[in-house]
């Protein structure tokens, strides 16, 4: 398989259940800490979150890389800034693609471009009126060394939010295939101090 995946496989893994929903700890090299959750049903992820480190002690942050932030953690700043009229991105994973959602956009659908950046393996958004700039970095296929392809991408643009969709490759479907039948043969604890064993 991956190096990815043959670190996630090898990484410390403390989980729990709650309901349909399976929340996986993983302690990973270099002392960073991933946690995703998994819709047990659909097999997909529906959140997943990094603690950053701190440059001088104490605890660190958390980055939500998919999923909704909680609003119980967010810091003002990050509250302010989604409540107002600036744009803010969340992210969604389906069975089939990667989404985007840029919230607060009011422009036309015929005003904005997606469009791959193959030097940097990025997705480039932008507007021809110049009112909004953005660079999508795709981390799912990052750590697979997966180059991004223009066919791939899809844009709709509904009540004020650009919705971005990247179709998977297969390659990315069979990592988390073979990631989520790893996940569904721990066994969760309603302890999350417990570390998940093999059922």
């Amino acid at each position: 398989m991956t190096d990815w995946f043959t670190t996630l496989k090898n990484a410390k893994k403390t989980c729990i259940q709650q309901g349909n929903l399976r929340k996986v700890h993983f302690a990973l090299p270099n002392a960073k800490e991933m946690v995703e959750e998994y819709n047990m049903d659909t097999g997909v992820v529906t959140r997943r979150a990094w603690k950053l480190k701190k440059e001088i002690g104490g605890e660190g942050d958390w980055f939500i890389e998919v999923g909704d932030p909680d609003p119980t953690v967010l810091k003002t700043d990050t509250l302010i800034k989604e409540n107002s009229t600036q744009p803010f991105i969340s992210r969604r994973i389906t069975k089939k693609h990667l989404e985007w959602r840029i919230r607060n956009l009011p422009y036309p659908v015929d005003v904005y471009s997606v469009q791959v950046d193959n030097e940097k393996n990025v997705l480039i958004v932008r507007t021809n009126n110049k009112k909004y700039y953005k660079i999508l970095n795709v981390p799912e296929l990052e750590r697979l060394n997966l180059p991004l392809q223009q066919t791939n991408v899809q844009f709709t643009h509904k009540f004020n939010t650009l919705i971005i969709t990247y179709e998977k490759p297969i390659m990315l479907m069979d990592f988390e295939k073979t990631l989520f039948e790893e996940i569904r043969s721990l066994k969760a604890r309603k302890d999350t101090e417990m570390d998940c064993k093999p059922s």
